[in-house]
């Protein structure tokens, strides 16, 4: 069975700088910034994170939602078996996480299913 990690919402942003501003706001610092995608994370809270992202610079679609799992092969093997929509099959990303994009049935939302790599 598989078993999540996380789960990190991602926000579309016209200005990356400003949402960055925005987050400092509330406490948050950036984490990571990819330059398409940032991570906002809490200090006191590490878990609490949001990302921000200008479009998927690597992928047909932009997800509005990140699921970090244990194991992103059974992850993809299950949903995949359930008939689930990948739109976008397992890779391997240079920055370091496997990853897959699946449609969510109820809402149509884009999902990004990954694990960490490095």
């Amino acid at each position: 069975m598989v078993s999540v990690r996380r789960v990190v919402p991602v926000l579309h942003t016209r200005s990356p700088a400003r949402s960055r501003e925005f987050f400092a706001l509330l406490g948050m610092e950036q984490v990571m910034d990819h330059g398409w995608i940032a991570t906002h994370a809490s200090p006191a809270t590490p878990s609490a994170q949001l990302s921000t992202t200008t479009g998927d610079a690597t992928a047909p679609v932009t997800p509005v939602l990140s699921i970090e799992v244990d194991d992103v092969d059974a992850a993809y093997e299950a949903l995949r078996a359930s008939g689930a929509e990948v739109l976008f099959a397992p890779r391997d990303e240079e920055w370091g996480v496997r990853r897959f994009f699946v449609r969510e049935p109820g809402s149509g939302a884009v999902l990004n299913v990954l694990a960490h790599t490095g």
